[in-house]
């Protein structure tokens, strides 16, 4: 089986985890046997990976690209202003344009080749998709890895040209993969798309390929505040509205003021950092909230996770967030807002209302002032967590790709 697969982004070049899940799914299919042309929008000679076929598809590095945008940065998403493409400039040319030339490059790479079936993954490869679905006469999967809806952090909001691209992929593609039921109910809801259409199939992690840490953490200054007593909580992501940070700050000042030996580390980057700076200093709580300053990745990230006593996705929207299954993977007590997609695997933990930060501040305060309660979390959840398998994603995949490729019936364009 061959699959011509169009993606965004892989690792070390994501924002955030759909390249992770793509380089994950795609490590998994070719296990299992599957072919794989993995389509990105920029030059890259990913050396590490030797599992899939990766096409550029247009003349500039990651780098360059990242400068533009990427897969969650649909609110700056707009007409293009030229349309004359020029590879010589030295200047990074607009997400807009980037897609554009990405969904006309695709004649290129596949006009000498055969695929079985086509897998797009998120907003900026729909367009692209449904080209190569005309293209080719092939079966179309797009996978879902967030909607507009989530980007935006309100059901009500969003960029409209966003929401008509995935609207189209979604109506013109011959199955649609969603990365939890949340998601699925956002696309009938919303989006109009019939269920019987659509296939949940969660994200995961390899409990066994968890790298290991660093016998020196990174967080030098927490190590020695924990030692005089105070315990650490975790928010790894995205600083955006979709994250719910705010909440999570209103939440933390309340923590503070009934237990000052707290501590959170929001570890990220993103458009909000300097308001969520500034607003740790007007609650009064900027001693206790440490921000990394950055993206972070590598032995960063994961000491991240190590150094804390809990990890918290307060977001206002997640589809899924394989954060808090890394969060596990190294020793975490995990509490979520329920808006995330990742409690459909993941039982043993606290949830809350994302906009609930009494609630929330109450179990943070339970986690962090009980070590019996927080042991138990993590170890319930861990027995969950190991026998999580990329393996299986990859095979509910492919029994998705033998079924499009033998019905009669599927869409042609």
């Amino acid at each position: 089986m061959k699959i011509l697969m169009l993606g965004w982004e892989l690792p070390p070049h994501n924002s955030g985890g759909l390249g992770v899940a793509c380089y994950q799914l795609c490590k998994a299919l070719s296990v299992q046997g599957v072919e794989i042309d993995f389509v990105v929008p920029y030059q890259d000679k990913h050396e590490d990976i030797d599992f899939m076929n990766i096409l550029p598809a247009l003349p500039y590095t990651a780098e360059v690209l990242t400068l533009a945008g990427g897969a969650y940065d649909s609110a700056a998403f707009g007409p293009i202003k030229n349309t004359s493409l020029d590879h010589t400039i030295a200047i990074p040319i607009g997400l807009r344009e980037q897609q554009a030339s990405y969904r006309n490059s695709l004649h290129t790479i596949i006009q000498a080749k055969e695929y079985d079936a086509i897998h797009a993954h998120d907003w900026l490869t729909f367009e692209a998709a449904i080209v190569a679905k005309q293209y080719t006469n092939k079966p179309l999967v797009v996978h879902v890895h967030a909607t507009e809806f989530d980007r935006s952090g309100n059901e009500q909001h969003g960029n409209p040209i966003v929401h008509e691209i995935e609207y189209t992929a979604m109506t013109l593609a011959d199955r649609i993969i969603a990365v939890s039921q949340a998601t699925k109910d956002i696309i009938v809801r919303k989006y109009d798309i019939p269920s019987d259409k659509i296939e949940v199939v969660h994200n995961s992690i390899d409990a066994t390929d968890v790298p290991p840490l660093d016998p020196h953490n990174a967080y030098i200054y927490l190590e020695k505040m924990k030692a005089q007593g105070y315990k650490v909580v975790v928010a790894l992501g995205r600083l955006t509205v979709q994250k719910g940070l705010t909440h999570l700050l209103r939440a933390a000042q309340l923590v503070i003021e009934r237990n000052p030996k707290i501590l959170f580390l929001l570890a990220g980057s993103g458009e909000q950092y300097y308001e969520l700076l500034s607003m740790s200093a007007e609650l009064g709580i900027a001693e206790n909230i440490l921000f990394t300053g950055g993206f972070v990745r590598g032995k960063i990230q994961r000491d991240a996770f190590a150094i804390g006593d809990m990890f918290i996705l307060p977001s206002v929207s997640e589809p899924f967030g394989i954060t808090a299954l890394e969060a596990v993977g190294y020793g975490n007590a995990v509490l979520l807002s329920k808006q995330a997609g990742v409690g459909e695997v993941l039982h043993h933990v606290l949830t809350f209302d994302y906009w609930d930060i009494y609630r929330m501040a109450d179990q943070i305060l339970a986690v962090a002032e009980h070590d019996t309660l927080r042991d138990e979390l993590y170890h319930n959840s861990f027995e969950e967590f190991r026998h999580l398998s990329w393996l299986t994603v990859a095979r509910k995949c492919q029994a998705i790709y033998s079924k499009m490729i033998v019905t009669p019936n599927r869409l042609v364009l």
